[in-house]
């Protein structure tokens, strides 16, 4: 093994391997920095290049580009809280506060830092375990992914921080909108609402975007500031150097995040959407004074990334060892491997161990020239967060549109950009945590598929499975153990006297506001569910008649909460917009210093929405990219007061830029629209931009 790890690294480091290489690191690096792009994408535009080239300089440029895609979407994720990928979400929570405080080169350090010790670990992880995880993946079957699925929906526990009832509200939605369509099983249409759009279940991407990103260029659209807005003398503003210190500092977080995320990449169906999430709980439950997460805590950042480039080598071994793709990205890189003649399987362990040293020796030199790369360019990025408002803005929302756009390429992916970005701003708005949202609609349909498979397959007996009990029993603690410790503190320390003599109080109806209201919304919308789905086939409904079950159960109860209080006892009313959770406060609490106006606030945050509804409207008229260069340009002119020369010069250069990223690169077939109907010669002319 050792002679073939050193013939691997001879084979790699050779020049023009190494030069192939930095190329797809740098492709890589530009895919992840854009919301909406990622692994795949870059995959599928490289795999035709590689046609000529032989297979180890080929899986130097393709494994160098997917290597790193998750480094650099850390930049849009601490500067602007918006996820690059959907494996960046995690990291929105503390990089963005960081940005906001001015720390965003601290932010930028620690996270490179974190992501380069993942991917090591990852790749070592590669090395060292493959020839041994043969039986203990082929023995995970559907059963043991569905108890994966249900420890990660037990994470809703955690990020929901001290809002309980509303984070497993939400959750209970984000489990609806992942059944939204095409049933699978019977091809029953759920909730489609004679969209066809819808038949093909709501994508992530979109969604994703508008909950978590939206709400935040509102907030900078109301403040009219930068990110880095808070000046006080008493804050601190870290370089990136103090960002490497503290991932130093925190090296046993990273090596457990790390092998969290390494673990769980090896098994097939656990995706990036997921594993990030867990690994920040499992700081949050871990790590001394938790209350500081989600409020711009360092290690926040640090056990998102680590996680989140360990998966990687995490990801290979299912690929490499038994040809069992874990995803969509090591779907693509495996019909490369065969493309190239080399058959994943026990061969890879044998005859072609080389090759799979070449693969580590890959993983690990990509990860370095991109963390060198993004550290460089740190002090540069941050920099961005003290841009104005004005100038910033309209760009970052052009990158969303066509990021969002790029997920199904409909006009529904802009549609439900917009729609989601409305709900995400009123929940931070009101105090609803978003994370669970997103996590439950990423392991819903999961769920359904494999507990449909378990019970063909086993019956009722899967949960009778060693692994299946071990994962069950630890999600059944992550949920009651902290009820079990604080119970046993109390125990210990003895019962309060003031506990018993307290008055009980008189129960009273609060005033009915824009909170109840739309909690009341909230019940109203699984209740109507659950009206649409009672006469659909038994199969069919048994997933989305749970999951509207238990939102109209915790909904109500949080509508209760709302409307009922005791006056001389408890506050029944719930938590304040203020203290909604941990993983909502960093993106609940409102991000102005000095208070706007709530009627200011209203104003301002509806003239946004209507920006946005009329930047839909005109590019369904003209065509999608004209309307972003004459939305940016309005935008920056009418609602920020730049002047006339810097609107339009921006919106030009960033138009250009993205029809040569968009149009000339990755060539998306753009909308159709209303004037390239009427005049088709127009279409043909602009080659289909219309």
């Amino acid at each position: 093994m050792i002679e073939a790890a050193l013939h691997a690294l001879a084979i790699v480091t050779d020049p023009m391997r190494l030069l192939t290489m930095l190329g797809g690191v740098v492709l890589g690096l530009a895919l992840g920095v854009v919301p909406g792009l990622g692994g795949i994408v870059g995959l599928a535009l490289l795999i035709p290049f590689t046609y000529h080239l032989d297979g180890y300089t080929a899986f130097a440029l393709l494994l160098g580009m997917a290597a790193v895609t998750t480094v650099s979407d850390l930049i849009p994720a601490v500067l602007f809280g918006v996820p690059g990928t959907v494996g960046a979400a995690a990291t929105v929570l503390d990089g963005h506060q960081l940005a906001r405080k001015g720390q965003a080169a601290r932010a930028f350090g620690s996270g490179y830092m974190a992501s380069l010790s993942g991917g090591i670990f990852g790749a070592v992880l590669l090395a060292v375990l493959l020839p041994f995880l043969r039986t203990v993946v082929l023995y995970v079957g559907s059963a043991e992914l569905l108890a994966f699925c249900i420890f990660g929906l037990s994470m809703i526990a955690v990020l929901s921080g001290n809002a309980p009832l509303k984070g497993l509200a939400v959750a209970s939605f984000g489990l609806m909108l992942s059944l939204v369509g095409s049933d699978p099983q019977t091809g029953t249409l759920r909730w489609t609402f004679g969209s066809f759009y819808l038949w093909d279940h709501l994508p992530l991407v979109p969604v994703a975007l508008g909950i978590f990103a939206i709400p935040e260029l509102v907030d900078m659209a109301i403040e009219r500031t930068s990110i880095a807005r808070d000046t006080e003398p008493g804050i601190a503003k870290g370089s990136q150097w103090d960002g490497i210190r503290d991932a130093m500092r925190n090296w046993w977080l990273i090596l457990r995040c790390s092998s969290l995320g390494a673990l769980l990449g090896a098994v097939p169906g656990i995706g990036s959407a997921v594993i990030d999430w867990m690994a920040y709980a499992h700081a949050l439950r871990t790590e001394k004074n938790p209350e500081t997460f989600g409020k711009g805590d360092i290690r926040g950042v640090i056990a998102a990334e680590s996680s989140n480039n360990a998966k990687e080598g995490g990801h290979l071994i299912p690929t490499i060892a038994f040809g069992m793709p874990a995803g969509a990205s090591m779907a693509l890189l495996l019909s490369a491997f065969m493309m190239h003649g080399f058959t994943p399987g026990p061969e890879m362990l044998t005859r072609h161990l080389d090759v799979t040293y070449t693969i580590i020796w890959t993983l690990t030199i990509a990860h370095v020239m991109g963390a060198v790369i993004c550290l460089s360019g740190s002090g540069l990025f941050a920099k961005l967060a003290t841009v104005r408002v004005g100038v910033l803005l309209p760009l970052i929302l052009a990158i969303i549109f066509l990021g969002a756009f790029n997920a199904s390429m409909s006009w529904g992916d802009l549609c439900s950009l917009v729609l989601s970005g409305a709900f995400g701003w009123i929940m931070k708005r009101l105090g609803w945590p978003r994370p669970p949202l997103i996590l439950g609609m990423v392991l819903g349909s999961m769920c359904e598929r494999y507990y449909f498979i378990s019970t063909e397959v086993y019956g009722t007996h899967f949960f009778g499975r060693p692994v299946v009990l071990v994962v069950l029993l630890a999600a059944l603690w992550v949920v009651i153990g902290p009820l079990v410790r604080r119970g046993y503190r109390n125990l210990r320390n003895g019962t309060p006297k003031t506990a018993v003599s307290r008055p009980k109080g008189r129960w009273t109806v609060r005033r009915f506001d824009h909170r109840t209201l739309f909690a009341l919304v909230m019940v109203l919308i699984p209740a109507a569910a659950i009206g649409s789905a009672r006469n659909w086939n038994f199969g069919a409904k048994l997933m989305p008649m749970t999951a509207a079950t238990a939102a109209l159960l915790f909904c109500s109860l949080v509508f209760l909460r709302q409307i009922v209080s005791v006056e001389g006892g408890v506050s029944e009313a719930g938590p304040s917009p203020d203290a909604s959770g941990v993983a909502g406060h960093e993106i609940m609490q409102p991000r102005h210093a000095a208070p706007v106006p709530p009627q200011l606030v209203r104003n301002r945050g509806l003239r946004f929405f209507g920006w946005l509804a009329g930047a839909l409207a005109v590019a369904y008229g003209i065509g999608l990219l004209p309307a972003l260069l004459i939305a940016m340009a309005l935008l920056a002119r009418l609602e920020f007061g730049e002047r006339w020369k810097t609107s339009v010069l921006m919106s030009v250069i960033m138009t250009v830029a993205l029809w040569v990223v968009f149009d000339r690169i990755f060539a998306i077939t753009w909308p159709q629209s209303l004037l390239g109907n009427m005049v088709p010669a127009l279409r043909a002319a602009t080659h289909g931009l219309l």
